[in-house]
């Protein structure tokens, strides 16, 4: 799969508007707004927004790889997934 950061970044953007600030009013989202970190995402929607990246771009975490290092921001997030699919 060729990977397009910036598509990708606009893919996990509206999958975190869509998913996780739905009824958050005036909740403003760009690349490095903190999601982890920011406490936007708990443990339980980090293991939400994984599973959605491993269907959406057909690799697999390793248990070590899903923390805050790798899912605190958008730009973060991309970043990742383009290693994954480089690798």
């Amino acid at each position: 799969m060729r990977a397009d950061i910036n598509e990708i970044k606009e893919t996990v953007k509206a999958f975190v508007n869509k998913r996780f600030l739905k009824n958050a009013e005036g909740k403003e989202l760009n690349y490095s707004t903190p999601l982890i970190s920011g406490g936007i995402i708990d443990s339980i929607l980090a293991m939400q927004l994984v599973v959605f990246l491993e269907q959406t771009y057909r690799f697999e975490f390793q248990a070590h790889e899903v923390d805050k290092d790798n899912l605190d921001n958008i730009d973060i997030i991309a970043g990742f997934v383009v290693k994954k699919l480089n690798a």
